[in-house]
């Protein structure tokens, strides 16, 4: 007997036979907007004939409209080599159908510093760069190693922070 009162509360009716969702359903609220697609973008990045590759992606509110922007580490895709990168931040427009775009540029390629992690938490885009502190040091052996943060403020993104560590990585 006690094994029929078990298994009869673990039975529960199909919730949308009763139109109740129960007890541990949250209540429905407005679907979420999606963080733009880093496939869907053409970056303002000079490969020269070569393809583009995203080597990272982060997404969160950046700017506050309750909208996720979503942040790229993006290469040119050289096949061979640690060629820069540059990071981009992508929103997408309102309008139904349109594409993601680029907003706005972190970090150019031209700074020749590589991305190794990338981050977005509590608005904050945080990064990890290896970057080289001459011209002589080897194109394989970084030996600048940084944490750079970003942070959306007065209508633009502002470098908040910078850690730099010389020596080997």
């Amino acid at each position: 007997m006690a094994a029929v009162i078990a298994a009869a509360g673990l039975i529960q009716p199909d919730a949308s036979a009763t139109g109740h969702a129960g007890p541990s359903t949250a209540p429905a609220s407005a679907p979420r907007a999606a963080a733009p697609d880093p496939a869907a973008v053409t970056y303002p990045l000079d490969c020269k004939g070569l393809p583009t590759a995203v080597t990272a992606t982060a997404q969160g509110d950046l700017d506050g409209d309750g909208r996720p922007e979503t942040v790229v580490a993006v290469r040119c895709d050289a096949g061979s080599g640690t060629p820069p990168h540059a990071i981009y931040v992508l929103a997408q427009d309102k309008a139904p159908g349109a594409t993601p775009r680029v907003v706005a540029t972190l970090l150019e390629a031209g700074k020749r510093q590589t991305a190794t992690e990338l981050t977005v938490r509590d608005g904050v885009v945080t990064a990890g760069l290896l970057g080289y502190s001459s011209p002589q040091v080897p194109r394989y052996s970084p030996d600048v190693k940084q944490l750079a943060k970003w942070r959306w403020s007065g209508g633009k993104f502002r470098q908040e922070l910078t850690n730099s560590d010389a020596g080997s990585v």
